[in-house]
């Protein structure tokens, strides 16, 4: 297989402008949580629907929605990219290029610490004042599934159920006890917040925790029980950092970052300690999840130090994969818009200091899908009956995709479990999908001809293999009907034959089991094809609160009619909805000011093959 990266080509989408780009900071609404037990049970006010949006915004409020506004990245100089511009194949070690390595002249960030001072720090940090020592447990079902020896560093049996707590408390317990005095407080949607609020309740300190409106209640109950005042901020994370780093500012607190700094490094640095430590005998390499890349950055210091043929490899989902692309150009770059199934490892910007150490350490990056990931979160529950968030499931995917890849047997390797945070309402998206990034279902579209006995002669090819699903309806309009259905396989060659009978058979068959559109949408919509004039289709996220619909329909509606609309929840991460709207293309600068304006990341589909074969 050839090992040159596999460049995608780009694939046109509009760039969504932040609602923290588009809001004012003081029009952010602000939520201050009362501590668990001080009164009534705390309730999020329900937030009143959007003013109505004006449909012929003038030039100059345009210019004002495009100036004004700030950014949590305070280094605007960085390079924007999109995550289609480096995709590769699920399982290949990537993101080097001739790029990566550092210039010659580069001999390190000005002021940052050694590799010796990293690994002594590592070695006396005080992580084990709040953290215990997480378990490496082998895992017997995967490792014969793969033909290797696989093992799970368990930090998803953390107190906090993750391995935040470690940076955390490492860069906690070394302020002064002025700053200490001053109190702290952090941005974050889930996993760091409940690791700064523990420390905190460990070293006596006041702590607040700034959180998005849209986090979940068990997310911000839970950083509440630790004893922290929980603020709800703005729409989104960067809206959340953008406030923390200036409320920090204003009252004198320090700020806890959640990967960029070498104390939180060291921190997480414990982790490749722990499993040098644990492991017995040679070891191939591990995986680690990359979303700002703190934990990578502190494993690989440590693991390369001390054993440096072992391979310390990235996993990022294909769709949040600023690491890699980091990696591949040499320097760090900004994501334009990042997945968030997997919402702890979604960043648009690594860190500084943690690119520069992973620049110098990581072996590379494997890519893997959203359905390798509920796979991944599939194999865990079955192999120690242990769910684990999708971000936590991560290097388990990559661990798993890069054996396949390259064949590896008999190999000794490491997958970090990282996390256990998960929202039970996302389980159901988790079920749909592990079956296929197992490769264990696949989504079709057979063209059937209108006459009797087809639908006989189409059961007859498919043969033994499972129906799992199957969507039909008769149309007299025309000669054929276009059937989508999902069927249960046991190995790639048994979809490949059955596929090739039905071609054989002047059946024509489309595979859409790599079709996210499909998957999320149009199986459930069958029966909706139809002409529309002037139809634009797009896929929002919209955020989980009171208020967004209303906020959506005040920006299009009635000035555009809608002409589809199908709404799928994914927890935290915001409902995945599609809509079709009549926008004629004297109306497009307008929409398009409309939708950056109303600020939720969406993405053109009208020539997404799977809208084309199923809803035209």
């Amino acid at each position: 297989m050839d090992s040159a990266v596999l460049v995608r080509p780009y694939r046109f989408h509009l760039r969504l402008a932040q609602a923290a780009d588009l809001l004012p900071s003081a029009s952010l609404r602000t939520f201050v949580l009362p501590p668990v037990g001080s009164g009534p049970r705390a309730r999020l006010p329900r937030l009143a629907a959007a003013p109505s949006t004006a449909i012929s915004p003038t030039e100059a409020e345009k210019a004002d929605v495009a100036t004004s506004h700030s950014s949590p990245y305070p280094d605007t100089t960085l390079m924007r990219v999109t995550v289609e511009s480096l995709q590769y194949e699920s399982g290949y070690l990537g993101g080097i290029s001739e790029k990566t390595p550092p210039p010659a002249a580069d001999s390190g960030a000005n002021g940052a610490p050694s590799p010796m001072e990293y690994l002594t720090n590592i070695l006396s940090s005080k992580a084990y004042d709040v953290a215990i020592e997480s378990p490496l447990q082998f895992a017997p079902k995967l490792s014969q599934r793969l033909g290797v020896n696989l093992w799970l560093k368990r930090e998803d049996l953390q107190p906090v159920f993750s391995f935040k707590l470690r940076g955390a408390y490492n860069m906690m317990s070394k302020l002064l006890k002025e700053q200490l005095d001053q109190g702290v407080i952090c941005s974050s949607a889930g996993n760091h917040a409940q690791g700064v609020a523990l420390a905190a309740q460990k070293l006596g300190c006041d702590a607040v925790i700034i959180m998005p409106v849209t986090t979940p209640e068990i997310k911000w109950r839970s950083v509440q029980r630790l004893g922290a005042t929980v603020v709800l901020k703005g729409d989104s994370y960067d809206e959340a950092q953008l406030y923390a780093k200036q409320r920090a500012e204003s009252d004198g607190r320090t700020f806890i970052p959640p990967f960029d700094h070498p104390d939180i490094i060291m921190g997480q640095g414990t982790v490749g300690m722990e499993i040098v430590r644990q492991i017995k005998g040679p070891l191939h390499a591990v995986f680690v999840p990359v979303g700002g890349g703190g934990l990578i950055a502190g494993i690989a210091t440590y693991i390369k130090c001390v054993c440096p043929e072992v391979k310390v490899i990235g996993v990022e989902p294909f769709d949040a994969n600023a690491m890699a692309l980091s990696l591949y150009h040499g320097q760090r770059v900004m994501l334009e818009q990042v997945g968030g199934f997997a919402d702890g490892v979604a960043v648009k910007v690594v860190g500084e200091e943690t690119f520069r150490l992973c620049r110098d350490l990581v072996d590379g990056v494997v890519l893997v899908s959203r359905d390798a990931i509920c796979a991944s979160i599939k194999d865990m529950f079955e192999e120690k009956r242990s769910i684990l968030e999708p971000a936590g499931a991560l290097s388990l995917a990559g661990a798993e995709a890069y054996c396949r890849y390259y064949g590896l047997k008999g190999e000794a390797v490491v997958a970090i479990t990282s996390g256990a945070n998960m929202n039970f309402d996302r389980l159901r998206l988790v079920t749909e999908l592990a079956d296929v990034g197992r490769k264990r279902e696949a989504v079709l579209a057979t063209y059937l001809r209108e006459e009797p006995g087809s639908f006989k002669q189409f059961c007859e090819l498919v043969g033994r293999v499972n129906i799992t699903e199957f969507k039909y309806r008769y149309n007299s309009c025309k000669e054929e009907a276009l059937v989508l259905y999902s069927v249960g396989v046991h190995t790639v060659s048994e979809l490949e034959d059955m596929i090739k009978r039905m071609v054989d058979a002047k059946l024509k068959t489309i595979n859409l089991t790599n079709n996210d559109l499909a998957k999320d949408h149009l199986r459930h919509l069958m029966g909706g094809r139809s002409n529309i004039k002037n139809e634009l289709l797009c896929r929002f996220v919209f955020p989980e609160r009171q208020g967004a619909l209303m906020k959506f329909l005040n920006c299009f509606s009635p000035r555009w009619n809608i002409s589809l609309f199908h709404y799928r929840s994914q927890g935290e991460t915001g409902a995945n909805v599609l809509v079709g709207l009549q926008v004629s293309a004297e109306d497009m600068i307008e929409f398009s000011y409309q939708a950056n304006k109303l600020g939720y990341e969406y993405t053109y589909e009208m020539n997404n093959e799977a809208y084309q074969l199923l809803m035209q």
